[in-house]
């Protein structure tokens, strides 16, 4: 069978067609990026007090001040409570502002917001506040646990399903009316996400890289819009398009092949050809991971934890993924120069290192550099990571391998909310955690041959020759 670099060298291997392919596949993921960072944007502890409009049953005249007065007993810094209340009574007003009320009940009638960042938020939709508060992280798991079956379940032949998943229970997450059902479609919202990420790393490795570029757009449309529900419908509208034109993309030559189906290969070639504005001769038509799991833990903590860095939540997290635009596409290029096993290795060390400086500097705006230093060199090693599974496997097995590395990668991402929640106990927990894993991580790298300016293997003999 020809050696499937030299049909790539007779249909161009960059031409209009593979541009037109990264552009369509690339798209999707600006939108991605709003799916997968959302949960930063959710004020973790709101500004509230219980709501105790019962007592203006008793006297409807009451001034807000003396309600709460009434109402609401004060902590020992003495602000009012933000979890409990005095249980309601049935008395006149009078008798009330006499004796007072002295038994303390939790909150009855749900919270009243103030001063809050956002005008809505699934926290302040669902109240998952005081005793609830963990149900966030929970959002957070079971979303990342939709991914990981999204990764196993979808294969490079069903890049539209995951689509019309996405388009479909984004809207429907956004109209829920109670949590369960939230909960429910952000599962599947999980599901549709990491089968198309998964497709598009198969289909087209670099199209995941447009991410960082969704992710600045997120934050200046959430700083515009404060109201969670709202911008997953926005979200949900580019995939209007999306779903429409996401049949059309071909499948991959190489795998198409690999699947005896010799005769769609040769039309797919055929078709590259013509509008590469190239020819294919007669003659080629007739012979026709750790570090994954790592890098998304480690990205995955830093950002489920930016509330928690110094500066406004916006510019955090534009900072955040603007500087992983220069990272993603540095990548690209360096790959070149300096060959996958390399680059790999430096960019998880470097990143592990910066990542342990988040605990030898005070919380605030240099903890805030150190970890805008982490996040783009880990990004930017899972970036790689990404490309050299694809340069390390046969044809034949490259679709489980890269299957393989996204669950690992997914994986990470699940466990990343259970990480950051042991800071309970210590803040620098979650830190020595992922920075460690980091640095084993880069250090494994060693084992790894390298693929710099050779061939893709076709077969298991060749990838073996690499060793």
């Amino acid at each position: 069978m020809t050696d499937f670099g030299e049909i790539l060298r007779h249909i161009g291997e960059f031409g209009l067609f593979q541009k037109l392919t990264l552009l369509a596949l690339s798209f999707p993921n600006l939108v991605q990026a709003f799916i997968f960072e959302s949960f930063l944007f959710v004020e973790f502890d709101p500004d509230r007090h219980c709501n105790t409009d019962w007592i203006l049953s008793a006297d409807p005249d009451l001034s807000p001040e003396e309600q709460l007065n009434l109402t609401l007993p004060r902590e020992e810094d003495g602000t009012f409570s933000r979890c409990r209340m005095f249980k309601p009574v049935d008395g006149n007003i009078s008798t009330i502002r006499e004796h007072g009320l002295n038994e303390i009940t939790g909150c009855q009638n749900g919270w009243v917001y103030i001063n809050n960042m956002y005008d809505r938020t699934v926290v302040t939709d669902f109240n998952l506040v005081c005793d609830n508060a963990n149900l966030v992280e929970v959002i957070q798991t079971v979303f990342m646990a939709g991914v990981l079956i999204g990764s196993l379940i979808f294969g490079p032949s069903s890049n539209q399903i995951p689509i019309v998943i996405l388009f479909v229970f984004i809207i429907a997450a956004a109209l829920s009316p109670n949590f369960y059902l939230y909960l429910a479609f952000q599962l599947i919202v999980g599901v549709g996400a990491g089968g198309f990420r998964v497709n598009c790393i198969i289909l087209c490795e670099y199209s995941h890289g447009f991410g960082a570029v969704g992710q600045c757009i997120l934050a200046g449309l959430i700083y515009i819009m404060r109201d969670s529900r709202v911008t997953q419908l926005i979200t949900a509208a580019p995939l209007t398009l999306t779903v429409v034109y996401i049949w059309f993309i071909p499948e991959s030559a190489r795998w198409l092949l690999n699947r005896g189906k010799t005769e769609e290969a040769k039309q797919l070639i055929m078709k590259a050809a013509a509008i590469n504005k190239r020819t294919v001769p007669d003659y080629v038509l007739e012979k026709l991971s750790i570090i994954s799991f790592t890098t998304t833990l480690v990205v995955y903590c830093l950002f489920f934890n930016m509330a928690n860095l110094a500066l406004s939540i916006f510019l955090t997290q534009f900072l955040f993924r603007a500087i992983e635009i220069p990272a993603h596409t540095l990548s690209m290029w360096l790959l070149e120069v300096f060959g996958g096993k390399k680059l790999l290795i430096a960019t998880i060390l470097f990143g592990g290192i910066s990542c342990i400086l988040i605990l030898a500097v005070p919380q605030g705006k240099l903890q805030l550099i150190s970890a805008n230093v982490c996040s783009p060199d880990v990004g930017g090693g899972g970036t790689i990571c990404c490309i050299f599974i694809q340069e390390l496997f046969p044809t034949s097995v490259r679709q489980t391998a890269t299957g393989l590395g996204a669950i690992g990668s997914r994986i990470g991402g699940l466990l990343a909310p259970l990480v950051n929640m042991l800071s309970v106990y210590h803040r620098v927990i979650p830190s020595t955690i992922f920075s460690s894993i980091t640095i084993i991580s880069g250090d494994l790298g060693f084992l790894l041959p390298e693929t710099c300016r050779k061939d893709l293997p076709e077969t298991t003999d060749e990838a073996e020759n690499n060793r």
